[in-house]
């Protein structure tokens, strides 16, 4: 059957009549007489704003969202099929399980938008004409599943349906990316340093150029992908299974003496020290005394690691992304420049560390990453975070009497009035008060 192209005409909306329809569609998610569902299906809404609105299961299909404001909406299964999204702000805003096939988001600012179980596959819209013919509807130099130069850093894009996307000079920095289907994905030049992208199929996907700096490759297939160029360094792949014969003992073995050393106080066991150790096969360290250890650049990438004691202990540059830390007592370590993105910090112990009396070892956190950590109800007086990025990391609750965090980068931080005050934020960036 031939394919044929047409062009059709969009009925305008002006942004009074998109109050309308939004109002009706929320009283229609509430139950409530006198609602209707959002059908907006061909309109022209292009530069109007659905900011912080919900359009959950809203139909959007083939509408054109041209730089349109969707920053913060809900838009949870909503149908966006060949939807022109392009340059669109969609900043936080909520896509989960939403159907975005053929949807051109071309420019658009994805940035911590959640796209759980999106689907972004290629597509296009057809309907018959009186002959019986099938005529494919295509907005002006728009393709199919576009998303060139689009920004979608710290998105959420776990088990989305990415095949065959063109996301040529994407930013995909730090974004969560477990188990989504990228076959066949045009990924040229595009930045996903830092990005997890655990157990995702990349088979047969060009990243020719791509920055994977730091990302998180554990179990994903790889088969016929190009990675001419493509930046590779400290990419995280499948751990180390020869380390008992690279550390003489199984990684348990050595990490149980070392506890044992540190609960004997040195009478029994024997302390270790682990560079570069990828701990990662021990699954958990959960409830461990640690105290001393000694382990730069070691990787506990995902670790259960709750209520661990870690006194002390040298982790400069250490990759503790997505662990879980939380009641761990970590006073008087050092995190110096380590990778903390996603880690669980809640209640955990990051104040001085005392050696003898009048005399205490703060906790050192200088330049690490720990964008969106959570620090809520954490212990962090007098610890050293200068420099750190924190962008998006929560603090409400946290001690941090005595906290230094100069030149800071805390862009969406949730920090506490009353932590706030406490703290030393000579030259930090974007600082965000939680009130009350």
């Amino acid at each position: 059957m031939r394919r044929r192209k047409t062009r059709i005409t969009f009925s305008r909306l002006d942004q009074d009549q998109l109050n309308e329809v939004i109002k009706a569609h929320e009283i229609f998610l509430s139950g409530h007489m006198g609602g209707a569902r959002a059908t907006l299906a061909y309109k022209d809404i292009s530069g109007l704003t659905l900011r912080d609105r919900d359009l959950t299961d809203a139909d959007f299909t083939g509408a054109v969202l041209n730089r349109a404001d969707l920053d913060g909406a809900k838009l949870n299964s909503a149908t966006l099929f060949g939807a022109d999204l392009r340059r669109a702000g969609l900043v936080g805003t909520s896509l989960r399980r939403a159907d975005l096939r053929g949807a051109s988001l071309r420019g658009a600012d994805l940035t911590r938008a959640d796209l759980f179980e999106a689907d972004l596959r290629e597509g296009s819209i057809a309907e018959r004409d009186a002959k019986g013919n099938l005529k494919f509807l295509q907005h002006n130099e728009v393709g199919p599943a576009e998303l060139p130069a689009a920004l979608l850093a710290n998105s959420n894009l776990e088990n989305a349906k990415m095949s065959g996307i063109v996301a040529v000079q994407a930013d995909f920095t730090d974004a969560i990316m477990r188990n989504c289907r990228l076959v066949r994905a045009n990924l040229r030049q595009a930045r996903l340093a830092g990005a997890v992208l655990e157990h995702a199929d990349l088979s047969g996907s060009d990243l020719t150029g791509a920055d994977l700096e730091g990302a998180v490759l554990t179990g994903a297939r790889l088969d016929m992908a190009v990675l001419d160029q493509a930046n590779m360094l400290d990419v995280l792949t499948d751990g180390d299974t020869k380390l008992k014969d690279a550390l003489g003992a199984p990684i348990g073995e050595i990490l149980g003496g070392h506890d044992e050393w540190v609960r004997t106080g040195g009478s029994t066991g024997k302390p270790c020290t682990l560079p570069g150790i990828d701990l990662r096969e021990v699954k958990t360290l959960e409830g461990m005394n640690l105290a001393a250890l000694v382990a730069p650049n070691a990787i506990f990438y995902g670790l259960d690691m709750h209520g661990v004691r870690l006194q002390g202990a040298q982790l400069i540059g250490a990759d503790l992304r997505s662990a879980n830390l939380s009641g761990a007592d970590l006073r008087g370590a050092n995190l110096k420049n380590a990778k903390l993105n996603g880690a669980n910090f809640k209640n955990a112990l990051l104040g001085p560390l005392e050696l003898a009396p009048d005399r205490f070892m703060p906790a050192q956190l200088e330049g690490a990453k720990a964008r969106y950590a959570d620090f809520e109800g954490a212990d962090l007086t007098q610890a050293r975070l200068n420099k750190i990025d924190a962008s998006y990391a929560n603090f409400v609750g946290a001690n941090m009497k005595g906290a230094d965090f100069s030149e800071a980068h805390l862009a969406g931080a949730l920090i506490s009035h009353s932590s706030f005050i406490e703290a030393m934020f000579v030259g930090a960036t974007g600082v965000r008060l939680q009130r009350g």
